[in-house]
């Protein structure tokens, strides 16, 4: 092999190996011994395990990240939008399951820092500002919608992340309830909702 062949090939290796066990649960060891070379070729091209998983996490980060802001930046209906993004994130899961078991196994969606969550809240960030418009165009207060960006967008998330394993129904499907759920909430948002049904010691 070539030195960029044995790279790759290492890669693809050690990105199975991750989304088996994990990062701790990995070795140089077995990344090695899966790649069938000496230790020290893994620490040749990439200075130990840290780097590999570095490396690997930025592809799948990069991967991902431009199939969200793909769906996102097309423009057309909000709900097309949804829909697109919803889409975006199933078919990258479906296509590249080792990548996307990589980044949430590590850095959950719940944490408040990590690869996956910081990406999460880059896409969310480009949401707000469209709904941002919306909010506006129908006269609601776009102070709020950062808020219904991060709920939309952790929504789609979560999601994708139970349809990791579930993988039934199919994307299309799941798309579709996604969309049900988050395009019919948006549609009916009231200007200022109030919490309803407390108990009468907090609601005096």
């Amino acid at each position: 092999m070539t030195a960029g062949q044995r790279r790759e090939q290492l890669l693809d290796v050690s990105r199975e190996l991750f989304a088996e066990k994990g990062f701790e649960g990995t070795s140089v060891e077995e990344i090695a011994s899966r790649a069938k070379v000496s230790k020290p070729v893994v620490y040749e091209h990439f200075g130990g395990k840290e780097g590999v998983y570095a490396v690997i996490v930025d592809r799948e980060l990069q991967q991902l990240l431009a199939a969200l802001s793909g769906a996102l930046e097309t423009g057309g209906h909000p709900k097309r939008i949804v829909e697109r993004t919803a889409l975006a994130l199933l078919e990258y899961i479906e296509l590249n399951t080792d990548g996307f078991r990589i980044l949430v196994r590590d850095s959950p969606v719940a944490q408040a820092t990590g690869t996956f969550s910081s990406l999460i809240g880059d896409v969310a960030t480009q949401v707000e500002h469209l709904l941002a418009e919306q909010f506006r165009r129908r006269g609601l207060p776009t102070s709020t919608a950062p808020i219904y960006a991060q709920m939309l967008v952790g929504m789609i998330a979560l999601t994708g992340q139970w349809w990791l394993e579930a993988r039934s129904p199919d994307r299309e499907t799941v798309a579709a309830h996604l969309v049900n759920l988050s395009w019919n909430g948006l549609q009916s948002l009231e200007k200022h909702p109030r919490l309803t049904g407390l108990p009468d010691s907090a609601a005096t």
